[in-house]
């Protein structure tokens, strides 16, 4: 096949990107996989620990895509063997074991859910048992002595628990080499992960080294901010978002997220071009209401088709936005094309004596906009001429706001 510019695939490769280590070494192994018309080999480890994904596994998934859609081949490693020992990172206690069964029953349910953004045709899939699980005593003793109990405690996470005098059981000290042997298995030219993964990654690139062969280049990916809008997304937080969700959940939820995620979860989630990313960044300022029921199209429309997206919003109005609002509404009409403070339009339509009380109705949390309250005292609404708006000002006060 054809590739791309190198350059038009560094575009596409670093968005989203934290960091790639070595930059040069991937631009190197760009060149010459085009020139010689050969696919890099990217790999992407995920152990199958849980049953299901969420929108924050889909930022790596995702990027794995972007290598496959430039014409690159993607291997996909279903960790049942290193899931036997439970992956450390971001950890401050040892994780509980799980049985073959259940890294198996995961496993299934994880590849179903995967092929929702990958290409399965295109994806080689592998299981690291096939090496892993072949490897002698003497093997697993060669290879611990590639590492010092010094390196391994520079790990963040074990120098935490380290220094807190938790406990780290040496089993733990073997993951990171587990998973760099699948680097040297399956001879990787690239290995994705997220920033908490960094220090694996690299013992991988090293064990290549000391196999003799080409390093790999390690490229990280940002952790997904929950809904929370504080803590990265998980289940355990309950800030998450599966990708199984019913387009209807999954539409209202990400309109709960704060509004300065909207832009990191277009980057990351979404398939808009990245020289329309400054536009998106500008209307997320201007007019965060839309922008957001756009992401929240957007995002439902992946994974659920566009009739899905449009049940997802349908939904949303008639239940939230809609709900216990009267039929007869009064209609204020307002420039085309201009903002107007929220504050100012409770006052100018008549919907509270002065603009303290409509400052105090905010603070209350007696505001809202489409169902959303209210928050942010200098808040404004854009009028476009196509949109408009529903305001509850306290119990009772409602109003059409159109241009």
């Amino acid at each position: 096949m054809s590739f791309p510019e190198v350059a038009e695939q560094l575009e596409i490769i670093k968005r989203g990107t934290v960091e790639i280590v070595p930059e040069e070494e991937l631009i190197e192994k760009l060149k010459v996989s085009k020139a010689k018309n050969r696919p890099l080999r990217i790999k992407l480890g995920c152990d199958p620990t849980r049953p299901d994904l969420h929108l924050g596994h889909s930022v790596i998934l995702r990027k794995m895509r972007q290598f496959q859609d430039l014409g690159h081949h993607a291997i996909l490693i279903i960790g049942d063997f290193t899931a036997l020992i439970g992956d450390p990172t971001g950890q401050n206690k040892t994780r509980p074991s799980l049985t073959v069964d259940e890294i198996n029953e995961n496993a299934m349910t994880y590849l179903d859910q995967a092929s929702k953004i990958l290409d399965k045709e295109k994806t080689e899939i592998v299981y690291n048992s096939e090496w892993l699980d072949k490897m002698k005593f003497q093997d697993v003793i060669k290879l611990s002595s590639k590492m010092t109990v010094a390196r391994m405690l520079e790990r963040d996470d074990f120098s935490k628990r380290y220094n807190a005098q938790e406990p780290i059981s040496l089993h733990e000290f073997l993951y990171p080499l587990a998973q760099g042997q699948d680097s040297v298995f399956l001879k990787s030219d690239v290995e994705l992960g997220g920033t908490d993964q960094k220090f694996n990654l690299l013992v991988g690139r090293q064990l290549q080294k000391d196999s003799g062969m080409d390093q790999q280049v390690c490229l990280m990916m940002p952790l997904l901010v929950g809904t929370d809008g504080t803590q990265k997304m998980s289940k355990s937080y309950d800030n998450y978002i599966g990708i199984d969700e019913t387009p209807e959940d999954m539409y209202g939820k990400v309109l709960s997220i704060p509004d300065e995620l909207i832009y990191t979860w277009y980057e990351l989630l979404t398939d808009v071009k990245t020289s329309d990313l400054p536009e998106i960044a500008q209307k997320t300022k201007d007019d965060p209401r839309n922008t957001k029921h756009d992401l929240a199209y957007k995002i439902t429309e992946l994974y659920h088709g566009e009739d899905g997206a449009k049940a997802g919003r349908t939904h949303f109005e008639k239940t939230v936005v809609n709900k216990g609002i009267p039929e007869d509404l009064p209609e204020f009409s307002f420039e085309s094309h201009s903002n107007h403070k929220i504050i100012d339009i409770i006052f100018d339509i008549g919907f509270s004596p002065s603009k303290g009380e409509a400052r105090r109705l905010i603070k209350q949390g007696g505001v809202s906009i489409d169902g959303e309250k209210v928050t942010d005292l200098n808040a404004e609404l854009l009028f476009n001429g196509k949109n408009e708006y529903i305001l509850k000002v306290g119990k009772r006060k409602f109003g059409k706001l159109v241009s």
